[in-house]
């Protein structure tokens, strides 16, 4: 078995690499640091499995998946990240991902979503069935942070974390022009008008 494993921190790649050789003790294992590199190797190789994080330098991992599901549409991509699910689990399966673990979670939960996902199933835990669940419920009326795109979710968290533009710029390997339009463009679609509104409507909804 071949997997690509994709984090910007080598002390996690070296940590799934564990999991992984005692489950799978024969597995091929590369690694990459960003999403440039994982849309590349992802290419340029023949992998059964990839698992990659969401918050990378540059592009996101959800721009990364996009991208590889095009190419190819039925290699299982598993989605590990620090954030969440109810955060990001949806906006990763509507991206094309076949799963979603928690980094905090990672050990058992991790091996059960690769077993799930070498089949050609979804991995969702229940917490994530329920949540879906409630989405469809909720669809006719989604909450306005749900109307932002995935690069301006990730401009929204960090601005209501309290970065600067040039601070979120820095993080995203993005300029602060560009980073002022996401601004602009996530104000308008939440009818808000300052940084401080952004940040007291995350509080509300416990999205910080």
């Amino acid at each position: 078995m071949k997997v690509l494993v994709a984090d910007d921190h080598a002390i996690v790649r070296k940590g799934l690499k564990q999991i992984l050789l005692e489950e799978y003790p024969f597995v091929e294992i590369e690694e990459c640091a960003n999403a440039e590199e994982l849309v590349q190797k992802a290419n340029d190789g023949q992998w059964d499995v990839i698992i990659s994080d969401i918050s990378m330098p540059g592009r996101s991992g959800l721009e990364a998946l996009q991208q590889i599901r095009l190419l190819h549409p039925r290699l299982p991509v598993l989605i590990l990240s620090m954030h969440p699910e109810e955060q990001y689990a949806i906006r990763a399966l509507k991206a094309g991902a076949s799963g979603y673990c928690s980094k905090d979670l990672a050990h058992d939960e991790l091996v059960n979503a690769i077993r799930r996902i070498l089949t050609g199933k979804k991995y969702i835990t229940p917490s994530l069935a329920e949540n879906l669940a409630t989405k469809l419920e909720e669809e006719s009326l989604p909450e306005p942070y749900k109307r932002l795109s995935d690069r301006e979710f990730d401009v929204f968290k960090l601005l209501v974390s309290g970065k600067s533009i040039s601070d979120i710029a820095d993080n995203l390997s993005l300029s602060t022009t560009t980073i002022s339009t996401y601004r602009a463009r996530i104000l308008v679609k939440m009818n808000l008008k300052t940084n401080a509104d952004l940040i007291r409507y995350a509080l509300e909804k416990k999205l910080i």
